[in-house]
């Protein structure tokens, strides 16, 4: 009689400590309900194996089993897919809006208007070619057009600079979280090796691994050690076991589309090894778009700056050289001459000469002829010329295009960012609805745990009851 007195006792303690762990668990959701990448945890309850008593089985109550974190794995992979997506247009869109401002005609006198003042000097020069004043404004026309030319190549520069400085943060933060992930490893391992769970362990290093999508495109496995392998630009192993390798960036020499100065990231697969340059096989996350702009974007528009602004010399000296100025002398330049296309912009510059004496900007073709305006006009006509740019466009519809093309690459560029962001908002909502903790949920849980805990102590306060009845009939 007492054992099965002392049978029922046990059951009920043992329902007891499940009803309690239960609430201390939901009291964890409840705690957790505001950490980001947190995955609800429940308490996984079986029935003990009964026993035998003649032809009858008597149940033994319950055990709990484990405590184990609602999740769906392909759902957060999925998640972070799109996360590295995400990642990698925010960072061509912050380039890209960069670059927009360069070239903002809208809120500033821009290389467009600058152009447009200094052809129409001339245009004024030929109205009256032995006007001082006006070939002093044909001066400082030409001068504001060169120093709007550098504006943009610093401005441009800048930008690589501020991508630079965007490459070498993101690096760390890669560093940062791959060392993270692979100390998350050996905790996940340690815990599981053990027969536990390590569910706050896990949600902490599914989190980081998003936030490294977000930086970088990578690959990743788990494998039956319960520890993650991460890849990066292919073969480069930043996670493995408990070890992480580390990325570095490095000033690298022109090359490519990369400038002077520009920054490589470099992996290290060994302490002692040589690093391995990696920078063009980073195509995703942040860092992908980063690298994608200050190589691509700023690059192919510098070089549309320094390519009209040699266009522009060119073709001004050579009509200017073929006129006579107020000396009569000919075969002069009106900007200083250039060899090169690369840096034309930084290199645009009136000559010394014109800018110390207006008298030697020519405007006629003839000697001695102070009426003569016929350069002053052909200059002025280069504006809308067909013939330059190998004779297939004009300065006017080069310069447009440039600003068209920008602007739509920018446009196309936050609408996939909105359209993405949508995505991301979506597979967020649809885990937190899995995953995710709900308070009401939770309390009416607790109110339930709770209820049983009380069940759970009237059955231990009833066995002991039944104890003093029992001695009492001995007594």
């Amino acid at each position: 009689m007492s054992s099965r007195i002392s049978s029922t006792m046990n059951l009920g303690q043992r329902a007891l400590a499940n009803s309690q762990t239960a609430l201390h668990t939901t009291a964890h959701n409840v705690a957790n309900q505001k950490t980001e990448g947190y995955s609800r945890q429940r308490v996984e309850v079986q029935s003990s194996p009964g026993y035998g008593h003649g032809k009858t089985r008597i149940g033994n109550g319950a055990r709990m089993t484990s405590i184990q974190r609602v999740n769906n794995p392909y759902m957060e992979r999925q998640l972070g897919n799109e996360k590295s997506k995400m990642g990698f247009l925010n960072g061509q869109a912050q380039g890209l809006m960069r670059l927009e401002q360069v070239y903002n005609e809208q809120s500033t006198e821009g290389i467009n208007t600058s152009m447009a003042n200094f052809f129409n000097s001339f245009r004024e020069l030929s109205t009256n070619p032995e006007s001082m004043a006006k070939r002093i404004a044909v001066k400082e026309s030409g001068d504001l057009l060169a120093r709007d030319f550098g504006r943009v190549n610093q401005q441009l520069h800048a930008i690589r600079g501020d991508a630079n400085s965007q490459v070498a943060l993101n690096v760390q933060e890669i560093n940062a979280a791959t060392q993270e992930i692979a100390d998350l490893n050996k905790r996940v391992q340690n815990i599981e090796m053990s027969g536990g769970f390590a569910n706050d362990e896990r949600d902490r290093r599914d989190l980081v691994l998003k936030k490294l999508g977000e930086l970088t495109e990578i690959r990743w496995a788990e494998g039956e050690d319960s520890t993650l392998t991460i890849s990066a630009a292919g073969n480069a192993i930043l996670v493995a076991g408990h070890e992480a390798r580390r990325l570095d960036v490095v000033a690298s020499p022109a090359s490519g589309n990369k400038s002077e100065g520009d920054y490589d990231v470099v992996y290290y697969h060994s302490d002692r090894g040589e690093p391995m340059v990696i920078t063009d096989r980073l195509k995703g996350g942040s860092l992908g778009g980063v690298i994608s702009v200050r190589d691509g974007d700023t690059r192919e528009f510098k070089n549309k700056m320094d390519a009209m602004a040699f266009e522009i010399s060119r073709s001004v000296n050579e009509a200017h050289a073929q006129g006579y100025n107020s000396f009569n002398r000919t075969g002069e330049g009106f900007f200083e001459s250039m060899n090169s296309i690369e840096d034309a912009s930084a290199n645009l510059k009136l000559r010394p000469a014109i800018i110390g004496d207006v008298g030697r900007i020519a405007s006629g073709l003839e000697q001695n002829s102070p009426g003569d305006n016929r350069v002053a006009n052909r200059i002025a006509d280069l504006q809308h010329s067909k013939e330059l740019f190998d004779g297939n466009t004009s300065l006017v519809d080069f310069y447009k295009g440039m600003v068209t093309e920008l602007g739509l690459r920018t446009n196309n560029i936050n609408a996939a960012v909105e359209t993405q962001a949508g995505v991301v908002k979506q597979l967020d909502n649809l885990r937190e609805s899995y995953s995710g903790v709900s308070v009401d949920e939770e309390m009416a849980n607790m109110i339930e745990w709770q209820k049983q805990f009380d069940a759970s102590a009237r059955i231990i306060k009833t066995a002991d009851e039944m104890f003093d009845t029992v001695l009492s009939i001995k007594r």
